[in-house]
């Protein structure tokens, strides 16, 4: 079978099946040319002045009859995404799937009211209905509209040489082919590998009240190796997985092997691996991976809407004392092609490296405008939304805790019985009390000071707040894992990054072995 080429990867399949999905703004489209350039075709800076003929005048109007009745802010949202996946198992390509996403959210705000209305269609008439229906929250006057519009310059956080729109599937498939080869040569016994693979090429347009103007080229990837392994008639599986805002560049054969190289060693060394005893003991995370588990248990606390509402246990607790003096934890939007890097947010505020916890005081709440505005500061640049379809909250980016004074070898050495919890899956966490249950996968087993054994199956239970007062030590070695990994939230999941360095928490309860 010839290699199949950008175009006719749309309507390709092998040992599986292909797809293509389009909202309806396209299938009822009759401008020519257009449902095939915003499936196939290369996508302009501003595909929505180029498609849709959406100019200054356009934008002018539409936000006119959205804040018709009144408003402290409003903004429009533009969104094109383009994505595409494609699944290999055991070497044969199994599903592939194009799909294209478009529209615009219209949002007005008044205080702390929100009016919202999205629309796939790109019309005048169909914005100006949906701003309509936007602004019937409001019973005021008109607000004041902009005399001109300024283009805002924006970062180059995750530039491209070349944009995922523009790379055909004849370039993406020897990606999976490699991955596969590499995790088979690896180990012998690999018996199944399973390679996934995704990129995405979504650009912004964010309009707001106060005349700015932003445009963005937000790309997206993510590469996925799951292995399965068979000794002495006992089967393993595990993964590991790469992602973000990078082009085809960055897999190089190196990044390749060195996936397949994890998710082989996750692997087999659940076959020596042991459940540890169960109880509460001192509990080291490891570098990396182990900030799902700051993300999830502290970072959603942090989040102004929840605190704004009193449901967050830190609500009342800025300024105070709530980890050690060599405790800094840091949510920042500014890390170049991490997964949670924004060049702006999604309601058009810039992004910025806020200190959360410095030096062991609660120092800063996640705002976005209307949070920022409840508690007298400015926004940190964490507004987000799913999509356009999708209301603003305050939401983390990439969240981590920065070097502390120590060093991973000493953290071992002052345990005398405790656990390493190095990869991590299922979670659980109550964000206002902040109680939660992760599911670790692989992690190691501290006896005396020295690593003895490699566990499995293991849960640790506490309290997120409490986890961070028993943090004791926190080694110099931050790493920001650089996993896809996505964050929930009512109901809208946002792409974030997350990291540790090695630290110790003095005691946690782990829901090992009895026996």
């Amino acid at each position: 079978m010839s290699t199949p080429t950008r175009r006719g990867f749309i309507g390709w399949s092998m040992a599986g099946a292909a797809a293509l999905s389009m909202p309806g703004f396209l299938a009822a489209c009759k401008q020519e040319g257009v449902v095939e350039a915003a499936a196939t075709g290369a996508i302009p800076e501003n595909p929505f002045l180029a498609w849709f003929n959406i100019d200054e005048s356009v934008i002018r109007t539409v936000l006119a009859e959205l804040t018709s009745r009144g408003a402290d802010h409003a903004e429009l949202y533009f969104q094109h995404t383009r994505s595409n996946s494609i699944g290999m198992e055991d070497g044969i390509i199994h599903k592939a799937n194009t799909s294209v996403d478009q529209g615009v959210g219209l949002r007005v705000v008044i205080g702390d009211q929100v009016g919202y209305a999205f629309t796939e269609e790109l019309t005048r008439e169909a914005m100006l209905g949906a701003a309509r229906t936007a602004a019937a929250i409001a019973q005021s006057g008109a607000a004041v509209q902009p005399q001109s519009f300024s283009v805002q310059a924006l970062g180059g956080l995750y530039a491209l040489n070349v944009p995922w729109a523009e790379v055909g599937v004849d370039s993406k498939l020897p990606i999976l082919t490699k991955v596969d080869g590499f995790a088979r040569a690896g180990d012998p016994r690999v018996k199944t590998v399973s390679v996934s693979y995704s990129d995405s090429d979504t650009r912004i347009l964010i309009a707001t009240l106060d005349g700015r103007i932003m445009v963005d080229q937000r790309p997206m990837t993510r590469l996925w190796c799951t292995t399965t392994a068979e000794q002495n008639g006992k089967t393993v599986s595990q993964s590991a997985n790469i992602a973000g805002r990078r082009g085809i560049d960055w897999y190089t054969d190196q990044e390749l092997k060195d996936l397949a190289k994890r998710a082989i060693d996750r692997t087999v060394i659940l076959f020596d691996a042991v459940r540890p005893p169960a109880g509460e003991m001192p509990v080291i995370l490891a570098a990396g991976a182990s900030g799902i588990l700051l993300h999830e248990a502290i970072g959603h606390g942090m989040e102004a809407d929840f605190n704004r509402k009193g449901t967050s246990i830190y609500s009342s607790m800025l300024g105070q004392k709530v980890a050690p003096d060599f405790v800094t934890i840091v949510d920042n939007g500014t890390q170049p092609n991490l997964r949670g890097a924004l060049n702006v947010d999604d309601e058009g505020n810039p992004t910025e490296r806020t200190e959360l916890v410095k030096n062991g005081v609660l120092n800063s709440y996640l705002h976005d405008r209307i949070s920022a505005k409840h508690y007298g500061v400015t926004p940190t640049g964490s507004g987000r939304r799913q999509s356009f379809r999708h209301v603003i909250q305050p939401r983390m980016r990439s969240t981590y805790m920065e070097n502390g004074p120590h060093t991973r070898e000493e953290i071992i050495a002052s345990v005398k019985k405790g656990i390493i919890a190095e990869t991590f899956t299922n979670g659980q966490v109550a964000i206002g009390a902040g109680d939660f249950t992760f599911y670790v996968k692989n992690g190691w087993l501290v006896e005396d000071g020295k690593i003895t054994a490699p566990i499995k199956d293991v849960n640790i239970i506490g309290n997120g707040p409490d986890a961070l007062r028993k943090v004791t030590m926190v080694a110099n070695d931050t790493t920001i894992d650089i996993g896809g990994w996505t964050c929930g939230k009512n109901g809208q999941g946002v792409p974030v990054s997350q990291g540790m360095p090695t630290t110790l928490v003095s005691a946690m309860t782990v829901g090992g072995s009895n026996g």
